[in-house]
């Protein structure tokens, strides 16, 4: 059965500081990847592998003044999740930490509602998950 880890009791840190506000959190593995053809064949006989990166976005009610510095200064930071399925001592965790982490940009909307959401997209050099 799998476990469904609860976002109200989740958390995310940048620099050790929890993000106010925290609506999503999302990012994806990429890998650079060239087929190896064979001569004489329409098919690939291998893959060589290269950089691999992590692509990520935070989206954050209002904004957040310490990921704006990080952007101005293009200052280097870690992102830790910390990822709980309820409060119980027991309950199943997960950390996700994020190494070397820069905003490429930032995207700001304010809502028919009234509500600021901001976009911050992110690249980290490797994703641990422990």
């Amino acid at each position: 059965m799998p476990t469904v880890f609860s976002a109200n009791r989740s958390n995310v840190l940048v620099d050790g500081e929890a993000i106010e506000g925290l609506q999503s959190l999302a990012f994806r593995v990429v890998t650079e990847r060239e087929d190896i053809r064979a001569v004489g064949s329409a098919e690939r006989i291998g893959v060589s592998f290269g950089l691999r990166t992590v692509q990520g976005e935070l989206a954050v009610r209002s904004a957040n003044y310490k990921l704006d510095s990080h952007l101005e200064l293009q200052a280097k930071f870690q992102l830790v999740a910390n990822l709980k399925k309820d409060e119980a001592a027991d309950s199943p965790k997960r950390t996700m930490s994020f190494d070397d982490c820069y905003i490429e940009s930032k995207d700001f909307a304010i809502g028919a509602g009234g509500t600021v959401l901001t976009q911050y997209v992110f690249t980290a050099t490797r994703v641990r998950e422990e």
